[in-house]
């Protein structure tokens, strides 16, 4: 190869010139502007490298001003490198948050703990779990015409799984322990009961590091029964769909207390709690505070009361003693709400307006003992109803909303005073009561305890 000369033609004479080389066969070194050193050599054969000299270590030699030079190209390369790490780790750190956030939850690297399912559970979508961009795409990214509602456990939207099946997605936001308890509880209970009164549950969905929390119910399209009895301008419901929505509400109930294994408390009982099919056959919903109780357990102590002001129990209300039956005094209030038409925490000023149990003692008292409903009755129902389905439905709300746990009926005898199997005339209903519940006298501090011995088991406890 030919001698290149690649002087600098812009170096000062006072630079010093490159060491020329005194034969074409050695090599010799020429600094560039860019600071990067290259060897020259006319020869294509390699140099050989330098012998190291003679009696001890001899300091390497530059040509005058290279020093400064070759330490400005290592400290250029040192910052080099060093700004190529920053951001191949941030290009890094960004991919790693995507890619955690948008995988499903069963995947190893998602660091999000698995609800524990029972190996029993059957969904209808296999595996039962669905990634966040699934549940997006079936509710057109959560869209403003898919939504169904919103509460404080977050926004609930209407969505068309891959097979079709029309689903209702809950999305719970909450990075909380407490909300991914109520989450994990939900999922456990909903996923081994199975009655046709109890919503069933198609899957769920931990996704964006247990912020986003979904679970996948079926489709229940008719709404709440609180939106078909208080919402303005809807329609009222008539005598016979309010029994209906009674009877089966009280069996999907009774099937928790009695047919579970554990037993179940659902522990917020409520008009909103309780979907409508379009045929108004009740599906009780949303488990997240629901207990499990054993049946040797007379009742469960909780540190925190929940529920909704208005349908708790007095005996839970006030030391936090859980037992089925303050689920059935929930369920009382509702029969009123389903009698009367009235919600069950008014703002009127008067603390027995505010409250519905209080309003209606002593009207059922009164009702029960003449049979007259008229002032108890929803007047939307302008006296179109059954009068001995009344009694019945009357009857079996005075007695879940006694004060006493110990005084009221179980589910599955509300079920059968409901459906005709026991009958309830003036004459047999006081004994009937006393024989399923066990004899027992009323407290004296009962708001009733002047009432005759006919109507003494309606309202008091």
């Amino acid at each position: 190869m030919t001698h290149l000369n690649l002087r600098r033609s812009a170096m000062s004479s006072s630079s010093p010139s490159p060491v020329t080389p005194q034969d074409a066969s050695q090599p010799y070194r020429h600094l560039l502007p860019s600071y990067s050193i290259y060897d020259y050599s006319t020869d294509e054969s390699p140099s050989p490298s330098p012998l190291p000299t003679p009696g001890g270590n001899t300091p390497a030699s530059f040509p005058p001003g290279g020093g400064g030079i070759l330490l400005g190209a290592l400290l250029s390369s040192l910052m080099t490198v060093l700004l190529m790490s920053l951001v191949v780790g941030a290009a890094y750190y960004i991919w790693r948050k995507r890619r955690h956030s948008s995988q499903p939850p069963n995947q190893p690297d998602n660091q999000v703990p698995l609800v524990p399912l029972p190996s029993s559970m059957v969904f209808e979508h296999s595996p039962g779990t669905f990634t966040y961009e699934e549940l997006e795409l079936a509710t057109e990214g959560f869209s403003e015409s898919n939504f169904l509602g919103q509460g404080g456990f977050g926004t609930v939207h209407k969505g068309i799984l891959p097979n079709k099946q029309t689903v209702a997605i809950k999305q719970q936001k909450s990075g909380s322990k407490q909300g991914l308890l109520e989450f994990q509880t939900e999922v456990n209970v909903i996923s081994r009961v199975h009655h046709r009164h109890l919503v069933s549950l198609v899957g769920y969905c931990i996704a964006k590091a247990q912020i986003t929390l979904m679970l996948v119910y079926e489709f229940v399209p008719n709404k709440t029964l609180d939106f078909h009895l208080h919402e303005k301008g809807i329609e009222t419901l008539d005598w016979s769909t309010r029994m209906k929505i009674a009877t089966g509400s009280a069996k999907g109930l009774a099937y928790l207390h009695e047919d579970c294994e554990p037993k179940t408390i659902h522990r917020d009982v409520k008009a909103a709690n309780i979907l409508l099919d379009n045929n108004f056959e009740p599906k009780i919903a949303d488990f997240g505070l629901a207990k499990l109780s054993s049946d040797t357990d007379t009742h469960v102590s909780t540190a925190k009361i929940k529920g909704t002001f208005g349908y708790l129990a007095p005996e839970y209300a006030n030391s936090g003693k859980l037992s089925e039956k303050a689920d059935v005094f929930s369920f009382g209030v509702v029969l009123l709400e389903l009698i009367a038409g009235r919600k069950p925490v008014l703002q009127t000023g008067s603390f027995t307006d505010d409250s519905l149990v209080e309003w209606a003692r002593p009207l059922l008292s009164t009702a029960l003992g003449n049979r007259n409903f008229e002032v108890l009755a929803d007047p939307r129902l302008q006296n179109n109803y059954n009068s001995e389905e009344m009694f019945r439905m009357a009857s079996c709300a005075a007695n879940c909303v006694r004060h006493s746990p110990d005084h009221r009926p179980r589910m599955s005898q509300v079920v059968d005073a409901l459906t005709g199997k026991i009958n309830l005339d003036n004459q047999d209903l006081n004994k009937f009561w006393k024989q399923s519940l066990g004899e027992f006298d009323e407290p004296t501090s009962s708001s009733l305890e002047n009432t005759t011995e006919a109507s003494s088991y309606s309202a008091s406890g």
